[in-house]
């Protein structure tokens, strides 16, 4: 018991330490200019793909489906890596991170709305407080993010929430994943096409989309999936709080960014408006 303990722990680290890599991966290709956003993202979903056709190829039993196309899932995950690229170029990690994760809450919490759930009380109050600590986070002033780019993140995070409400539904995710990544990768063929060429791409910036989508990307989704099954549904999205913040520490650390009063305000409301939100729902149950 203990031995699996410490594996269902490993596993979660890695998925976290992964999730926040993209965001490092992503500013380390695109704000040094190694890479343009359409050359990044076909590269990354290219990656992917690979990796998680190869993990399941490699499953036994071999589980069916693998190729099965699902239009509006791998449109939504082509949105969120299009759009994620795009409002890197501008956002610092940790910035970044807090905005796609934020946008991907509030979507997800109008998604069980609108299929009747109810918020409580509690469960109210902590979106509150996490809406306001993202309203804060790009309210004109010293110290806000670029407009266009919180936008696009903000669009990316809706995108990963519709999927991720889309994957609900689907059977295997491990399977389902691998096929969205698979089918959106002629929309990236065609984003490629649209914007390629603005930037030279570097051998750097081309290692960068590579380990976003193999590692942070491809094996981070199936550790994450291999680590679900061990662990209850509240810990898995109070796990998920981490991600910003391990993003935004590895911006200092890795890319030289800093954490401004703003951003640092901005993830406790943040973090602590979806943590009350879900210790509520777990505390009323």
């Amino acid at each position: 018991m203990a031995k699996a303990h410490q594996r269902t722990v490993a596993w979660v680290g890695f998925a976290i330490v992964a999730f926040a890599a993209n965001s490092l991966c992503c500013r380390l290709a695109l704000g040094g200019e190694k890479i343009d956003v359409g050359t990044f993202t076909l590269v990354r979903l290219g990656a992917g793909a690979i990796v998680l056709v190869a993990i399941n190829l490699a499953r036994r039993p071999r589980p069916a489906g693998l190729f099965a196309c699902n239009a509006l899932s791998s449109l939504a995950l082509f949105v969120y890596a299009a759009a994620f690229s795009l409002a890197y170029r501008q956002l610092t990690a940790g910035t970044g991170a807090l905005l796609l994760f934020g946008a991907v809450q509030a979507t997800m919490l109008g998604g069980a709305l609108s299929r009747g759930e109810r918020p409580r009380r509690g469960e109210w109050l902590g979106l509150a407080i996490a809406l306001g600590g993202l309203a804060y986070l790009v309210s004109p002033g010293l110290g806000a993010p670029p407009a266009t780019g919180s936008a696009l993140m903000v669009l990316a995070g809706a995108a990963w929430g519709i999927y991720s409400l889309r994957g609900r539904r689907l059977g295997d995710p491990l399977v389902s994943t691998a096929a969205n990544f698979l089918w959106a990768l002629p929309l990236a063929l065609m984003f490629w096409i649209s914007v390629h060429g603005a930037i030279p791409a570097a051998p750097a910036g081309v290692m960068w989309a590579v380990l976003s989508g193999a590692l942070a990307s491809g094996v981070g989704y199936a550790v994450w999936y291999t680590a679900l099954p061990t662990i209850t549904a509240t810990r898995a999205a109070t796990v998920q709080l981490t991600v910003p913040i391990v993003a935004a520490f590895g911006g200092v650390g890795f890319l030289g960014e800093t954490i401004s009063a703003r951003l640092l305000l901005a993830s406790l409301l943040v973090l602590g408006g979806v943590g009350l939100a879900i210790f509520t729902r777990r505390l009323t149950k």
